[in-house]
């Protein structure tokens, strides 16, 4: 029955030279698309940020459990007890990924959006929740039940610790309180003192949820070490695009608050009373937040690619990725057109996410460019982080000009910025066609006409 639980053999990491690293098999990497200025090339996928490339060995370990596919809970068929063991197996080995403490509650979700917003339906009455600006929207709005204080982004992580103590310091001593913030981020890819805040957070008698969606993929990650709370991500930045998300950490907030969705699978007992009306007992278990027919599939995919990354060794996975950062900082660099974006300054530790934007460019023409006649994909925008996005920019809500006209004059406010993010996945090659390609754009200009088509930039016909 536990023949795909235990799929791969797990064997010690050892140390390589990041020079010599390969990248890990993903989906994709031989997918070729057509170029507006004629013929085809294969596609560099550089949005890792937003969504990551399926690991190929997620893929086969879903591939070999697929036909045996069965209902979660309770079904006496043996497909349904394989399901059934797989699903919480792998409930288990999440655990483990995350190096939860004795008695944490995994909860599968949809997505790190799903998992905020499902604690924050789970806060105690009268919770304050304490929540930088310079968080993703998945992490800044989900708190509309709660008495909410916005902080300013900080400009070094002692200077984030340090506001963090002052907001706390006037709160409501006696009242529970959260603090919500972000392991990576999503625009900068810096790496935020996390253990600190955590330890500042629980000084002042409040919990802390870590936002790790962009911090999961790149980098180790321990609920015990860092003293977190709870911890949110989502399977699609985790090379497991299948649907699902997680929810890990302390079960008291969660056990007592009412189910997030309410129906089959988060009852324990359903019964009618002689007044007409029900009696319901809720399980007190990860069940109670997960009613409905479970995807089995998307938490197994979960499961595999934590292994996957653990087998991997993220000493091995870290030292490359920092040298693929490297290279493309020091590339970007070479171009004085363009400006980085950044909180914490030029030394900061950070994960394979890099902002930026080009003077005399508009974002999305650029990103557009890269596109059409280079095949890179990037992202363009403000990143689901405007507040963020705008603070480093200096720049105020307006709506984007039209294709091809800068959104700013050179040494004048940008709108919007680039995105070029990676990881595990990507090849040398991808990113020193993306370094090439913004020199001569930058040099060149585009070789091909953009139009705006429902406020973006897209080639002309």
């Amino acid at each position: 029955m536990s023949a795909f639980l235990n799929s791969a053999t797990v064997t010690a990491a050892t140390a390589v030279d990041p020079a010599c690293a390969e990248p890990l098999p993903v989906l994709g990497r031989d997918v070729t698309v057509p170029l507006v200025t004629g013929g085809e090339v294969t596609y560099a996928a550089l949005d890792y940020a937003a969504s990551a490339p399926a690991l190929q060995r997620v893929w086969d370990d879903v591939a070999a459990y697929a036909p045996y596919y069965g209902s979660v809970h309770r079904g006496a068929g043996y497909l349904s007890q394989l399901s059934t063991d797989l699903f919480e197996q792998s409930r288990a080995t999440v655990a483990e990924f995350l190096d939860c403490r004795p008695g944490d509650q995994v909860v599968f979700t949809r997505s790190t959006t799903d998992s905020l917003n499902l604690l924050a339906a789970a806060l105690p009455a009268g919770c304050q929740v304490f929540v930088f600006e310079t968080e993703h929207h998945a992490s800044l709005l989900p708190w509309t039940n709660a008495q909410v204080t916005y902080l300013n982004a900080p400009r070094t992580p002692a200077q984030a610790v340090a506001t963090l103590e002052r907001a706390l310091a006037d709160r409501d001593p006696y009242g529970p309180a959260l603090v919500c913030v972000t392991g990576a981020s999503n625009v900068t890819g810096e790496l935020w003192p996390v253990k600190e805040l955590a330890a500042a957070a629980h000084a002042h008698g409040a919990r802390i949820v870590l936002d790790a969606a962009q911090l999961a993929p790149h980098h180790p990650l321990s609920v015990r070490d860092l003293g977190v709370d709870w911890v949110a991500f989502s399977g699609h930045k985790l090379y497991a695009p299948f649907g699902s998300g997680v929810l890990a950490g302390r079960a008291d907030w969660l056990q007592e608050a009412e189910p997030y969705l309410a129906g089959g699978g988060a009852s324990r007992k359903v019964a009618r009373r002689e007044d007409g009306g029900v009696d319901i007992e809720w399980h007190t278990t990860a069940a109670r937040h997960e009613a409905g027919s479970p995807n089995v599939i998307g938490v197994y995919s979960i499961a595999s690619a934590c292994r996957a990354l653990k087998e991997a060794g993220f000493e091995n996975l870290v030292a490359r990725e920092n040298r693929l950062i490297a290279r493309v900082r020091e590339g970007l660099a070479d171009v004085p057109a363009v400006r980085v974006l950044s909180l914490f300054g030029d030394d900061a530790p950070r994960v394979g996410v890099i902002s930026f934007v080009v003077d005399g460019w508009n974002s999305s023409h650029f990103a557009a460019a890269l596109s059409a006649e280079y095949g890179i994909g990037v992202r363009d925008g403000l990143f689901c982080a405007h507040p963020l996005v705008r603070t480093l920019l200096g720049s105020e809500p307006q709506e984007p000009g039209e294709c091809g006209a800068p959104e700013a004059a050179p040494g004048e406010r940008s709108l919007n910025a680039i995105r070029v993010s990676f990881g595990a996945g990507t090849p040398d090659e991808h990113v020193e066609r993306f370094l090439r390609a913004v020199k001569e754009l930058v040099a060149d200009g585009a070789k091909w006409q953009y139009r705006t088509e429902e406020g973006r930039c897209v080639p002309a016909v």
